[in-house]
């Protein structure tokens, strides 16, 4: 009998993947760390023959850079901000849905519209939803949230446009952020709650145990592992958060004038790119990579306290 494990036809059919995993992601990552660790590496200055030298100057430029520390900033809030409300909205949503009939695929379908649309276009949607424009010097228009609060009474409140305040931006973006996370949370969380097995339930309406109870002694704990999942993948997403923002603001990363103030560290990494900067712009991915890495080590770790199988 033939060895499948040693089919030489298996290792020829997976030649062509293998070497273009090789060629565009594990050539271009040894190449990152090799740029991140010579000193001042510049794609233009390398063509003429200029040579660097190897250490670690490049990442005290990038943790000395203020821009670099507020673009930290942005990105840690957007992700600590972000990732527990749309966890536990996603949640109660699917369990919501889990407990209809009529309708219930409609309502899927519903929410699962956002992440099959153009996150651009979800963010151009956005500005146009927060903005408020002037026309000439006696008319103002705004966008459909201002004219909300205007209905109670309040003043609009300038979200998005010239001398918007980060706080207002950040509110715009962590409510984009949610919304669009949403339909992939409520994804796998409704399939975690459908392979559920009815028979806790039915011994929970036996012992007349309050519904509040039997979310947080049932469902939370047999829909744990895909908790865990989407915690840690949306961390991942949160800490490489770049479009959302590009969406909204443009390529300026915030209202005009603000000099990119609600910019990330993906941000940083494209902005040193055209100035053919390579080793800052290696260095700052490295250092995102180690924050994914910790971060998620730590979810892993408290997964395997928490987590229920």
């Amino acid at each position: 009998m033939t060895d499948k494990r040693n089919n030489p036809k298996a290792w020829l059919y997976l030649l062509p993947a293998v070497i273009l995993l090789l060629i565009f992601s594990f050539y271009p990552l040894i190449n990152t760390f090799r740029m991140a660790f010579l000193n001042g590496y510049n794609g233009l200055a390398i063509i003429g023959g200029e040579k660097f030298t190897f250490g670690v100057e490049n990442f005290r430029t990038v943790i000395n850079n203020v821009d670099f520390k507020l673009y930290l900033r942005n990105t840690v809030l957007l992700c600590v901000l972000t990732v527990p409300i749309s966890t536990v909205l996603a949640l109660l949503i699917a369990v919501a849905l889990n407990s209809i009939k009529p309708l219930q695929k409609v309502f899927q379908t519903v929410f699962f519209l956002p992440y099959v649309t153009n996150s651009i276009a979800i963010g151009m949607v956005f500005n146009a939803m927060f903005t408020q424009v002037g026309v000439g010097d006696l008319v103002q228009t705004y966008g459909i949230i201002n004219n909300i609060i205007g209905l109670f009474g309040a003043e609009p409140i300038n979200f998005v446009n010239t001398g918007s305040s980060w706080g207002a931006n950040m509110f715009v973006v962590c409510t984009y952020i949610v919304w669009h996370a949403l339909p992939f949370k409520i994804l796998v969380l409704l399939g975690g709650l459908q392979n559920v097995n009815k028979q806790y339930y039915e011994a929970a309406k036996i012992d007349a145990t309050s519904k509040t109870r039997t979310f947080f002694r049932i469902t939370v704990p047999l829909v744990s592992p895909m908790l865990a999942y989407v915690v840690i993948t949306s961390f991942i997403g949160g800490f490489k958060e770049y479009s959302s923002i590009v969406g909204i603001f443009g390529e300026s990363m915030g209202p005009a004038g603000s000099s990119g103030q609600m910019n990330t560290i993906v941000g940083y990494v494209y902005n040193m790119l055209p100035k053919s900067n390579l080793g800052n712009a290696s260095a700052a991915s490295l250092i995102l990579f180690g924050i994914i890495l910790v971060v998620t080590a730590i979810n892993g770790y408290v997964s395997k306290k928490k987590v229920h199988y």
